[in-house]
C-alpha cells in the first residue's frame, strides 16, 4: 500500500491542470482549421481509448480488468456520455465562440451544482459558506458576461458552456459510483470506448463532414500533431496524473487544487492566441470571484460523525475537459 505523500499529489495535480490548460489552446488552433467540435470529440475520443485500452492490456492483471457486467454497463454508458463525450464536446463549442479562459470558467461552475445536489439532494450537513461561495460564483459569473449594458458574449457559447457543467457536474456524481466498482484505468477506457461509439453514431446521423483540415495546419503547426497532444498529453497524460495523486490526496482538495487551470488556460490562450483571448479587468475580477466561490462550496459540506473529512461524491478528477 502507498504511503499518502500530499506534496507529491498537488505537483502531480498541477501538472495535470498545466496540460489541461494548454490542451484549450491546441484544442482552439484545431477548430480554427476547419475541425468541427463533434469531429474533434470523436477523435479524441477514439485516440484515448485506443492508448488506454493498449495500457488495459499491457499492465496487471491484463485483458481481466476489462470484464465488465450486465449491471455495470448503464455505468459506464452513462459515465462515457456525460464526462467523456458531452462535457468536451459542449466545450469545443463554447471555445469555437469565446475565449478559452471564459469557456472554462462557465464550466466550472460545476463544483457549484454538486454542492447544491449534495445539499438538497442528499440532504448532507453543509457550513453557511457554501451560500457564500455560491454567491461570489454568481456575481463573478455576471461579471465575466458582463451582464451590464450589451452583452458581449456569444449566447450560444455561454449556454454550450452552462450545459458543459451540468453534464460535468452529471460525470461527478457518476463517477462516485464508478470508482467504487472498477480501476481508474479500466473505468477510463470503457468511458472513453462510450465516447468514442457515441461520436460514431452522431457522424452517422449528421453525415460524414469534411475530414480535409486535417490535412493542413494552424499557425504553421500541422493539424495532425495538435491533434495528437489533444489526445496524449491533453487526454490521456493529465488523466492518469489525477488518478495517480487521488492516491495521495482526497478527492476534494485535488478538485481545488485543479482550479488552476482556468488561470493557466487564460494565460495560455492570452500568448498564443493574441488579443482575441485577452481579458479586461472586470471579466479578470469576475474570474478570481468564481474560483474562490468553488473553493467555499467545495469546502462547505460537514464531515459525518467518525469520519476525518468531508465526505463530497468522490470524483475521478477535475474539469476533464473537456479541455
Amino acid at each position: 500500500m502507498i504511503s499518502p505523500r500530499p506534496a507529491l499529489g498537488i505537483v502531480m495535480v498541477l501538472a495535470s491542470g498545466a496540460l489541461f490548460a494548454v490542451n484549450g489552446t491546441v484544442s482552439k488552433l484545431v477548430l480554427r482549421a476547419g475541425v468541427d467540435a463533434p469531429q474533434l470529440t470523436l477523435l479524441r475520443a477514439i485516440g484515448a481509448f485506443g492508448v488506454l485500452l493498449a495500457l488495459s492490456l499491457l499492465l496487471r492483471p491484463g485483458p481481466r480488468r476489462l470484464r465488465v457486467t450486465a449491471r455495470q454497463i448503464p455505468l459506464l454508458v452513462g459515465y462515457g456520455l456525460t464526462g467523456f463525450f458531452l462535457v468536451p464536446m459542449l466545450y469545443f463549442v463554447a471555445i469555437s465562440r469565446l475565449p478559452v479562459g471564459i469557456g472554462l470558467l462557465f464550466e466550472y461552475s460545476a463544483p457549484l451544482l454538486v454542492a447544491l445536489w449534495a445539499r438538497f439532494g442528499q440532504r448532507q450537513p453543509v457550513r453557511s459558506r457554501l451560500w457564500a461561495g455560491l454567491a461570489l460564483s454568481l456575481v463573478g459569473l455576471a461579471c465575466v458576461a458582463e451582464v451590464w449594458g450589451d452583452p458581449k458574449l456569444d449566447g450560444l457559447g455561454v449556454l454550450a458552456g452552462l450545459g458543459a457543467a451540468l453534464f460535468l457536474a452529471l460525470y461527478y456524481l457518476l463517477g462516485a459510483r464508478g470508482v467504487e466498482k472498477r480501476d481508474t484505468v479500466s473505468l477510463c477506457t470503457w468511458a472513453f470506448g462510450a465516447a468514442a461509439v457515441a461520436g460514431l453514431l452522431t457522424r452517422v446521423v449528421t453525415g460524414v463532414g469534411d475530414w480535409t483540415p486535417l490535412g493542413d495546419s494552424s499557425q504553421g503547426v500541422p493539424v495532425v500533431a495538435l491533434l495528437g497532444y489533444v489526445v496524449l498529453l491533453g487526454s490521456v497524460a493529465p488523466y492518469l496524473l489525477v488518478a495517480g495523486a487521488m492516491r495521495h490526496l482526497p478527492a476534494t482538495s485535488v478538485g481545488i487544487v485543479g482550479m488552476v487551470e482556468p488561470v493557466l488556460a487564460s494565460a495560455v490562450a492570452w500568448v498564443a492566441l493574441g488579443a482575441t483571448e485577452a481579458l479586461n479587468p472586470a471579466q479578470l475580477t469576475g474570474g478570481a470571484l468564481v474560483l474562490v466561490g468553488v473553493a467555499l462550496a467545495e469546502t462547505a459540506r460537514v464531515a459525518p460523525a467518525g469520519t476525518a473529512h468531508p465526505a463530497p461524491p468522490e470524483v475521478v478528477g477535475p474539469v476533464p475537459s473537456r479541455t
